[in-house]
């Protein structure tokens, strides 16, 4: 059986594998891109990824030059204020990190996942140098010195220069490399759905501290004339599974307890799904022809919208280095290149959300006591506040 040749395998067709074929398809290259499941592109449909995504400043022209920015901004709500409320605080301690401080531009803009997985598969149909290839998976590769022999789950074989692993925090790229990850486990769950309140969210996303985890009300473009956010609630993971199952009357009340009331009373307006909260570094992020992105190379709790933003700093990282020679696509100079740039900016960071995250499990006392005076402290100082902003958009890294 002949092998089709290609620049490379990108294994996994969620939300960043997807990016990533967009990314590399535009810039020139030939691109394979595999997953078992077609992605869910409706709301309604069984499977569907209720979550969204905020993609930060330094996103948009990433994804311009990856022609999608033009497809999601009609769609996009931004985010101009990020808001921290310590609710458990009395009285409540509640600061605003405004984007005009900084910059010209809103901090970031926020999209559901289903429709940005609908409108990267729109795009992906433009570029003829992209195969993409739902419903068949990566199986396994045996990596050469020129390329990578990859196999796939109905039997065909590809020789790819270079293998993408954006296959998620199990992903089968990972394991054929023989790459470890480190997992850190909360004993958390997110639930996450979609509401619609009077109070208009004036494009604020707003983070509620309590005991558990934050509730976190980001902004969504209306809903049937009303003002719409996307919920991140995160909770001890026994609780958040009682929750998630309520009835809409109780699930509701119990929302609009958590929330404290500050864009007036939730109403439902999606299903609700439930995920686990985990932390999870690889060992390496490159192994032999293979390059590890987003969740497969590492894993955030949903906090600071840090997720998805430091996957696309991978791709673009990545994909600096390919257009820098595109001759040595994947080879062992190019992939040490892409570790040194990656992965100590990655390790950083996931230092960073773990401790906030264990800061907003707490419950005690003393530790709301000091979470408050955290807050205070940070925010009062300017050049801290500033730094801090300029941080999470990825500046300085």
């Amino acid at each position: 059986m002949e092998r089709k040749s290609t620049d490379i395998l990108i294994a996994g067709g969620g939300v960043a594998g997807l990016t990533a074929a967009a990314a590399f398809g535009t810039a020139g290259f030939d691109v394979t891109i595999v997953d078992p499941t077609p992605p869910v592109t409706s709301s309604e449909a069984t499977g569907a990824d209720l979550r969204t995504t905020a993609f930060l400043q330094p996103a948009q022209q990433f994804l311009e030059a990856a022609g999608l920015w033009q497809c999601l901004a009609p769609f996009a709500a931004p985010l101009q204020i990020m808001r921290i409320v310590d609710a458990a605080a009395d009285p409540h301690v509640i600061r605003d990190f405004d984007a005009a401080d900084i910059s010209d531009k809103p901090f970031g803009w926020n999209l559901p996942n289903w429709l940005l997985r609908r409108e990267m598969v729109a795009r992906l149909k433009d570029l003829p140098n992209v195969d993409f290839r739902p419903g068949t998976g990566f199986k396994s590769m045996l990596a050469r010195d020129r390329s990578a022999i990859v196999t796939l789950s109905d039997g065909t074989q590809l020789d790819a220069k270079l293998v993408i692993g954006a296959d998620g925090r199990g992903s089968a790229v990972r394991n054929a490399a023989e790459i470890d990850v480190k997992t850190k486990r909360y004993g958390q769950k997110a639930i996450t759905f979609a509401v619609t309140h009077n109070a208009p969210h004036n494009n604020v996303s707003t983070e509620i501290h309590r005991d558990g985890g934050p509730f976190t009300l980001v902004p969504l473009p209306d809903h049937d004339g009303k003002p719409c956010s996307a919920v991140v609630w995160m909770d001890h993971g026994p609780e958040a599974v009682l929750l998630s199952k309520l009835d809409q009357a109780a699930f509701e009340a119990a929302a609009n307890d958590r929330s404290a009331g500050v864009y007036g009373p939730l109403t439902l307006v999606s299903k609700r799904s439930v995920w686990p909260i985990i932390s999870q570094i690889a060992d390496k992020i490159t192994g032999p022809r293979v390059a590890l992105v987003a969740e497969a190379a590492h894993v955030t709790p949903p906090i600071g919208a840090q997720g998805l933003n430091m996957s696309l700093r991978d791709l673009a990282s990545l994909l600096e280095l390919a257009q820098a020679n595109p001759t040595a696509l994947g080879d062992r100079q190019m992939l040490d290149a892409y570790a040194r740039a990656r992965h100590p900016d990655i390790k950083l960071r996931i230092a960073g959300i773990d401790a906030l995250n264990r800061a907003s499990i707490s419950g005690g006392a003393l530790a709301q006591e000091l979470r408050a005076k955290g807050i205070q402290m940070l925010y009062g100082l300017t050049p801290v506040r500033r730094k801090l902003m300029e941080l999470g958009l990825g500046a300085g890294r």
